[in-house]
Order: C-alpha cells, then structure tokens, then sequence
C-alpha cells in the first residue's frame, strides 16, 4: 500500500496579494498546512481534531 499524496487547496478568500497557506484535504487523521508562496518549503501538520477546533475559533470569531 503506498501513502497518498496530499491533494492542497487555497481558501476562496485567497485573492489578498498571495499571504496565503494551502491545507490538505485528503489525508486522514492529519491537516498538513504550508506556505502557498514556497510549496517545496517546510510543512506543519496538525492533529484533525485540533485543527477542527481551530476552525470553529475562526468562524467563531
């Protein structure tokens, strides 16, 4: 079995000069995030509960 490679998106807000990051949507468990600017550059990645905790902060406000 081979691991699948992250399939990265930008937020449709993304359009404010490239200050942007990119997620990962296709991996399970883990959210990769990284630099929109510097794809070949470090990635973070985060726990998929965390990381939905993090996203209801935001819309939260």
């Amino acid at each position: 079995m081979t691991a699948e490679s992250p399939r990265w998106a930008k937020s449709s807000y993304s359009g404010n000069g490239g200050q942007c990051v990119e997620v990962a949507t296709n991996l399970v468990g883990t959210v990769p995030v990284r630099d929109s600017k510097n794809p070949d550059g470090p990635v973070l990645g985060f726990g998929a509960e965390a990381f939905g905790v993090f996203l209801a902060g935001v819309k939260a406000g």
